[in-house]
């Protein structure tokens, strides 16, 4: 639940739900810089939120398990529901 607490991780999150993305991808799309974008993803590894691969010199992140893509889809969801 911590990752509902900043917006970043939020759209990080949503983000990887969609797809396996490399940083300067999620930086691009976000209009952030890499290196805040890394920090976040960090933070969101140490939670057990995103994974990473390496391909080459390359790294891929994407959410951990299909758990974690439910819980963020089901969270995304109940916030856009009209009270």
């Amino acid at each position: 639940f911590r990752l509902l607490s900043d917006e970043t991780r939020v759209e990080i999150a949503m983000l990887l739900s969609e797809s396996e993305l490399c940083v300067c991808e999620i930086a691009d799309a976000l209009g952030m810089k890499q290196t805040a974008v890394s920090h976040q993803l960090r933070t969101l590894r140490d939670m057990r939120v995103v994974k990473r691969r390496r391909d080459g010199k390359s790294i891929f992140y994407s959410l951990d398990d299909e758990c974690v893509k439910n819980l963020i889809n089901m969270a995304m969801k109940h916030a856009k529901e009209k009270p």
